[in-house]
């Protein structure tokens, strides 16, 4: 039959309409079946692939046990690896010596003499029950004839402002709250089993508005200095107040840590916190209000690396092949860019320097020109295009890290908590946790104790002295 004579036949045109309506159905159904392989493999993120914590992982099912890996590993120290012991304490720090001896040999009677110097020492540490030192403080009330009025002599400042309870007993309730992340019923009952003391949950919450004051200056002081650090790391999470959904923003300095609760998750937080005209280079991750804020104030960032190495592996999770390929190539730029990296200490500054650019030119020539015309692909090349430097200001500027470790893992103290304090009911409760957070990461950033400073800040509170500096050397 000639083309012509197909053209006219109705029944050929009646199957050529069908073979047509058939391949833009299987047009339709593979595009469907990629757009669900993409939400699979979205759905299918963990923490080697997004931003998730690695504890969203422990729902997966463990992998099985290799059969050629032998037996298990047993628990405790392994082969080859040094043994870990206590230093004893010295001499100086022991209250109590006492010798154990044997006054003839157990097993025959006969006599005994020492065996050289070889001898067994057992050190053993001991709490007593706390010692509790009660005061009593009279004011005698005084009549005046001639004004015909009442008075009373003034008490002492510790006393008036510390109430029931004296600097030392402040500090540890306000340890116990802010530290160990103790409800008011917990420390009441440790109070009462342990000290011997029983104070009401409003008292318990009146010595904490205390101590809150006790810390605002010293709060205020780091909060007026962030502005003109060098180098800042930030890292926001989620907060409840009283049901209502808030955000606690942590802002990690070389030399101290600072949280602030906010609720709002935008860039006027960091305008407010930072100013408009902040100099330094934030490292933080690829959130738009960091973006809206480098943008607005043109300020330096260093976005984390981590996650760009994060949203590359999940590339090479995606159904199509050109993702596929083009997260793979991006991968091994990366790879030898940290190559190099890790070279720094065996090569000289000007060769590191060299490798380092050139490392960093190959990544943004394979982000921005070998992207597939996919929409993960052109996302991932727009982000290259627009931002790209900003991933690798740490090459160009000593001291900055190429990921926001640090201000991740300054937040998680704050999330372990509101895990279990189901987070504050009101501003006092906001501003109390602001400060006694910011008190303990810089603390251990810094390797003083949180006890002694709290300590030092209570009592400088009560007396009416200046407060004291979280600062090193202050």
């Amino acid at each position: 039959m000639s083309k012509h004579a197909r053209k006219s036949c109705p029944q050929c045109q009646r199957l050529q309409r069908l073979v047509e309506a058939q391949a833009a159905d299987i047009r339709a159904l593979r595009s469907e079946v990629l757009q669900v392989r993409e939400q699979l493999a979205a759905a299918l993120k963990n923490s080697a692939t997004s931003s998730k914590p690695p504890s969203s992982d422990i729902v997966k099912p463990q992998r099985p046990a290799d059969a050629d890996a032998g037996e298990p590993r047993k628990i405790g120290g392994q082969p080859g690896h040094a043994k870990h012991e206590r230093e004893p304490f010295p001499p100086e720090q022991v209250t109590h010596f006492q010798e154990h001896l044997l006054d003839a040999c157990p097993c025959c009677g006969g006599q005994l003499h020492r065996n050289g110097h070889f001898a067994k020492v057992v050190q053993q540490i001991e709490i007593c029950k706390p010692p509790l030192t009660i005061e009593q403080h009279t004011s005698p009330e005084y009549w005046c004839e001639r004004c015909q009025r009442a008075f009373k002599a003034p008490l002492p400042a510790p006393i008036e402002k510390g109430g029931l309870v004296g600097p030392q007993l402040t500090a540890l309730i306000a340890y116990l709250k802010g530290a160990c992340h103790a409800s008011f019923s917990t420390i009441r009952t440790f109070l009462h089993d342990v000290v011997g003391v029983t104070i009401s949950r409003g008292e318990l919450s009146k010595i904490i508005g205390k101590v809150s004051a006790a810390l605002e200056k010293s709060y205020d002081e780091l909060l007026a200095l962030l502005p003109d650090e060098a180098i800042v790391n930030v890292d926001e999470t989620g907060h409840k107040d009283n049901g209502k959904h808030w955000w606690t923003w942590c802002f990690r300095a070389e030399l101290y840590t600072l949280y602030r609760i906010d609720a709002h998750r935008n860039a006027e937080v960091l305008m407010d916190t930072l100013g408009v005209e902040f100099a330094g280079v934030l490292g933080c991750d690829y959130f738009s209000a960091y973006r809206r804020y480098m943008k607005e104030c043109s300020v330096c960032l260093q976005f984390c690396l981590a996650h760009l190495i994060r949203d590359v592996k999940f590339l090479t999770t995606l159904p199509d092949a050109r993702d596929r390929r083009y997260g793979e190539r991006l991968r091994q730029a990366l790879k030898e860019l940290f190559a190099v990296f890790h070279q720094r200490r065996e090569l000289s500054p000007l060769v590191f320097d060299t490798r380092m650019l050139l490392a960093r030119q190959e990544v943004l020539r394979v982000g921005m020109n070998e992207a597939p015309a996919t929409r993960s692909g052109q996302n991932m090349a727009r982000r290259f295009r627009e931002h790209g430097a900003a991933y690798f200001t740490f090459i160009t500027t000593p001291g900055v890290e190429p990921t926001n470790n640090l201000a991740e893992q300054a937040i998680r103290f704050v999330v372990i908590d509101r895990h279990i304090t189901q987070g504050t009911r009101s501003e006092s409760g906001r501003r109390w946790s602001e400060r006694i957070w910011t008190v303990i990461a810089t603390c251990v950033q810094q390797g003083q104790s949180v006890h002694d400073f709290l300590c030092r800040a209570i009592t400088a509170w009560f007396e009416n002295k200046p407060a004291p500096s979280l600062l090193p050397g202050n």
